[in-house]
């Protein structure tokens, strides 16, 4: 009987969050099921329908006065339509296989720092629903080293297509991860990025780069501008020893985020400035360093957003895109502030304002109603009040008259709410029940 992977149930809600532990003797023979609970959405931004994504934890044997064996836990998660969905595992379920480079089968406990495994979890199956009964989907994997079989003997694939049962349930008879490194939790050298002309610890990096004629570059001239200028290492016993990092990857995800589009040979129309977030992982202890570099391209010109000056009637705090509080900072009224020349609906459904410093998008929105004011009609004559007590003027506003209010009301001492009108620092408000 062979001693296999444990892959550990876990909500649904969360990838791979589990402690290590010892493996023990499974037999190969339990089905991994996804239950996925809304219907089928092509990933638009990938050939395929479903994305699964294994998540490993190997843990190495440490020998010496006393031997500590390997470990090897995990988890598989499938996610499409922008959600995720961990596997379900019966309680007596374990299944999986190690092999490693020579092909040879490894025990858990055996498993050794700094050698690449590969890791097969058989009899996976991804539960739709009914409603999807039928229907023919690819799955596959953004992860490189993920590879599937449909049916036994089936050579690996990074993609493989399914029909769905009479249940909605598609059924793979493997899927294999490659590239599974073992942690030495022994060594506990930190990763950090050097400067390689002076050899000095860095946190922050930049390069410069020229654009060509038509103002592009190649992402190839950015990686090697990248690579020329840094480095990555662990330091234990005087001496360094590098870790290497995908510098490529992290150029091409800097522009996707920027939604920079790329030509099937590199080349993108480069901005005046980009950050690159290169990340180094040691496959020998699995501790991390990310270095962000911000890429500059001299003679292409730094592009300036439109923007205006409008004047805050009402303390206002700033949100981010998904229309959730940023900070405790805000802008208290009556002062200025510089933002987008037009009004943008967030999540919420509610009209902001962008902020703009210097030129650019800060990512930071206003609530528009603190600026521009929302238009209300009376329902009853209203007063214009200065305090609680004490009107502002002799001015008496008609019932049907369209009134602005800035903000959210002001509660006053007398316990009544109140709006602030007037696009001025005047003390104007009017009670929030004449409005309704």
């Amino acid at each position: 009987m062979k001693k296999n992977l444990r892959i550990v149930s876990a909500a649904a809600a969360a990838l791979l969050a589990v402690a290590p532990v010892a493996a023990t003797a499974m037999p190969v023979n339990a089905a991994t099921t996804i239950n996925a609970d809304s219907a089928i959405n092509a990933n638009t931004n990938a050939k395929y329908d479903v994305d699964v994504t294994p998540s490993i934890s190997a843990i190495a044997k440490v020998t010496g006065s006393a031997t500590i064996p390997g470990s090897l836990t995990g988890s598989i998660s499938a996610s499409y339509n922008g959600k995720s969905y961990t596997a379900n595992l019966p309680k007596d379920s374990g299944n999986a296989t190690i092999t490693d480079s020579n092909n040879n089968t490894v025990k858990p406990a055996e498993l050794e720092a700094d050698k690449a495994y590969t890791v097969t979890v058989p009899d996976v199956s991804f539960n739709f629903g009914s409603e999807n009964a039928g229907k023919e989907i690819t799955i596959g994997s953004a992860n490189p080293n993920v590879t599937f079989t449909e049916k036994k003997g089936d050579q690996p694939a990074s993609t493989v297509k399914v029909t769905l049962d009479q249940d909605g349930v598609a059924k793979l008879s493997s899927v294999q991860i490659k590239n599974v490194y073992a942690i030495d939790t022994t060594y506990n050298s930190n990763v950090n990025f050097y400067d390689v002309t002076t050899g000095a610890t860095v946190t922050t990096g930049a390069v410069s780069i020229d654009a060509d004629n038509q103002g592009q570059l190649n992402i190839t001239s950015v990686v090697a501008a990248i690579n020329s200028k840094y480095f990555a290492a662990q330091y234990d016993k005087k001496q360094l020893t590098n870790v290497t990092f995908d510098t490529e990857t992290a150029v091409k995800d800097a522009l996707k985020a920027q939604k920079i589009e790329v030509s099937s040979v590199g080349y993108f129309k480069a901005p005046h400035t980009f950050t690159v977030n290169v990340k180094a992982t040691s496959k020998k202890n699995g501790k991390s360093a990310t270095l962000p570099v911000t890429v500059t391209v001299p003679n292409v010109a730094d592009p300036v957003v439109p923007s205006q000056s409008k004047t805050i009637m009402h303390n206002a705090y700033f949100y981010d895109k998904d229309a959730k509080r940023v900070g405790t900072d805000k802008v208290t009224r009556y002062n200025t502030v510089t933002v987008a020349m037009n009004t943008t609906k967030l999540a919420n459904g509610i009209s902001y304002y962008e902020v703009i410093e210097n030129g650019k998008a800060t990512g930071k929105y206003i609530n528009a109603d603190n600026i521009d004011g929302t238009k209300r009609t009376l329902k009853h004559n209203a007063y214009v009040y200065k305090t609680s007590k004490k009107r502002a003027n002799k001015v008496v506003l008609k019932k049907g008259t369209e009134v602005t209010t800035y903000g959210s009301p002001y509660t006053f001492k007398n316990g009544k709410k109140y709006y602030k009108i007037g696009a001025d620092t005047k003390k104007t408000y009017v009670r929030v029940e004449n409005f309704d």
